[in-house]
C-alpha cells in the first residue's frame, strides 16, 4: 500500500451473514492493516459510495435465500444502482462450504444468476468482475487461489480500458476513481453531527461536489443557519482544501448541535447556495409495491443522507420505461414495474436538488414496507424561498 492511491469510497452490501464482516476484516488485516481509522462503518449508506462489493454466499441454501424475493442481495444491488454506484463487483464467497467445497459448478450457477438479476436492475455484466473467495480461510483474496484451479481469473470490459486478474485486492486496484465535479458549487450532506468538547460542533460528510476550505461561510438547508468554517480533519489530519469524494469533518462556530441533523446540506454561502424545497417533480419506477399507488400515498425517501416522509401529491403522466415515451396523461393508479412522473411534496423541510444539477442530491429510494418500493431521479426542484436564513445565534 506504499504509493498514495486516488480517494474510492467502496460500499460492502450483501444478504445477512453472506459474510460482509469476515471478508472485509481478512482484507484489511492481510493488506497490513489498513489502520482502523480508514475502515470508518465500511457498511455506512450507499449513498456515500462510488463502488459496491456485493457479497454473496456460495454456501448451500444461503445463496438462494439472499436472491429470493425477501432476500436482501436483489435489494442493496438495486438500491446501488439507484443511488448512482455505477461499479459493482461481486464476491461469491463461502466456496469452502459449497458442495463440494470449491465447486464451479456452483460458482457458475451463482455467477449465472446474479448476472441474470443485475441486468434486469440496468448493469452490464461484462463491466461487473465475479470473484470465487473464501472470506473465512482468505482463499483468493490476496494471492491467488490452489484451491480452485479451474477458475481462469476474472475480465471485465470498461470504457476507460479493459481489466482482469485473478484476485479479489487484484478487481479492487482496478477500480476507476468516477469523475468528481470541483468546479460546481459546494455541496455536502450532513451525516453526524457531533459535539466534541474543547472543540465545539463538528458536522461530519462526503463532499458530493465544489470545494470546502476553512474561513468559508457555509449555509445550511433545510437548518436556515449560516456559520463559518474553522478547520477541516479527514482521517484525522488537518486539511486546507477538501476535495469531492472526502469523507470530511469540520468545525464550525457559534452553531449548537442540536441545530443540525442528518440530511441537512452545507453549500456555499455566497455561491448557489442550498435551499429546502416545497415540492418537486421525479421520474420514478414502482419497483415491489403489493398494492396500487394512487396521489396521497406518502412512503419514506432516502435521498443523499435525507430521511423524509414525501406525499405523492399528484400522478403527472404514466412512461414507457425502456423509451421514456409518454403513455397516458394523469393515470389514476401506479403498479410495480410502472414507470412515471410525479410531484412530490416533503412534510417536512427537506433539502434535495435536480438530478441534472447535482446528481447525487437528486436520486433517492422511496421505501414503505420495510422495503424498497420505489426509486427515482428528480427532474425539477421547486425552492422555498418563503423565509430567510437566520445567523446562528451565539451559544455561550
Amino acid at each position: 500500500m506504499g504509493k498514495e492511491k486516488t480517494h474510492v469510497n467502496v460500499v460492502i452490501i450483501g444478504h445477512v451473514d453472506s459474510g460482509k464482516s469476515t471478508t472485509t476484516g481478512h482484507l484489511v488485516y492481510k493488506c497490513g492493516g489498513i489502520d482502523q481509522r480508514r475502515l470508518e462503518k465500511f457498511e455506512k449508506a450507499a449513498a456515500q459510495a462510488d463502488v459496491a462489493l456485493l457479497v454473496v454466499s456460495a454456501a448451500k441454501g444461503e445463496y438462494e435465500a439472499g436472491v429470493s424475493r425477501s432476500g436482501q442481495t436483489r435489494e442493496h444491488a438495486l438500491l446501488a444502482y439507484t443511488l448512482g454506484v455505477k461499479q459493482i463487483i461481486v464476491c461469491v464467497n463461502k466456496m469452502d462450504l459449497s458442495e463440494p467445497p470449491y465447486s464451479q459448478k456452483r460458482f457458475d450457477e451463482v455467477v449465472r444468476g446474479v448476472s441474470g438479476f443485475l441486468k434486469k436492475i440496468g448493469y452490464d455484466p461484462t463491466t461487473v468482475p465475479f470473484v470465487p473467495i473464501s472470506g473465512w480461510t482468505g482463499e483468493n483474496m490476496i494471492t491467488a487461489t490452489q484451491k480452485m484451479p479451474w477458475f481462469q481469473g476474472w475480465k471485465v470490459r470498461r470504457r476507460e480500458g479493459n481489466s482482469s486478474g485473478r484476485t479479489l485486492l487484484e478487481v479492487l486496484d482496478s477500480i476507476h476513481p468516477p469523475v468528481r465535479t470541483i468546479n460546481k458549487p459546494l455541496r455536502l450532506p450532513l451525516q453526524d453531527v457531533y459535539k466534541i468538547g474543547g472543540v465545539g460542533t463538528v458536522p461530519v460528510g462526503k463532499i458530493e461536489s465544489g470545494v470546502l476550505k476553512p474561513g468559508m461561510t457555509l449555509m445550511f438547508s433545510p437548518a436556515k443557519l449560516t456559520a463559518e468554517v474553522k478547520s477541516i480533519e479527514m482521517h484525522h489530519q488537518g486539511l486546507q482544501a477538501a476535495l469531492p469524494g472526502h469523507n470530511v469533518g469540520f468545525n464550525i462556530k457559534n452553531v449548537a448541535v442540536k441545530n443540525l441533523r442528518r440530511g441537512d446540506v452545507a453549500g456555499n454561502a455566497q455561491q448557489d447556495p442550498p435551499s429546502d424545497v416545497s415540492s418537486f417533480e421525479a421520474q420514478v419506477i414502482i419497483l415491489n409495491h403489493p398494492g396500487k399507488v394512487k396521489a396521497g400515498y406518502s412512503p419514506v425517501l432516502d435521498c443523499h443522507t435525507a430521511h423524509v416522509t414525501c406525499r405523492f401529491a399528484e400522478l403527472k403522466e404514466k412512461l414507457d420505461r425502456r423509451t421514456g415515451k409518454k403513455l397516458e396523461d394523469q393515470p389514476q393508479i401506479l403498479m410495480s414495474g410502472d414507470a412515471a412522473t410525479v410531484k412530490l411534496v416533503p412534510i417536512k423541510p427537506m433539502c434535495v436538488e435536480s438530478f441534472f444539477t447535482y446528481p447525487p442530491l437528486g436520486r433517492f429510494a422511496a421505501r414503505d414496507l420495510k422495503q424498497t418500493v420505489a426509486v427515482g431521479v428528480i427532474k425539477s426542484v421547486d425552492k422555498d424561498h418563503g423565509s430567510k436564513p437566520t445567523k446562528a445565534q451565539v451559544f455561550k
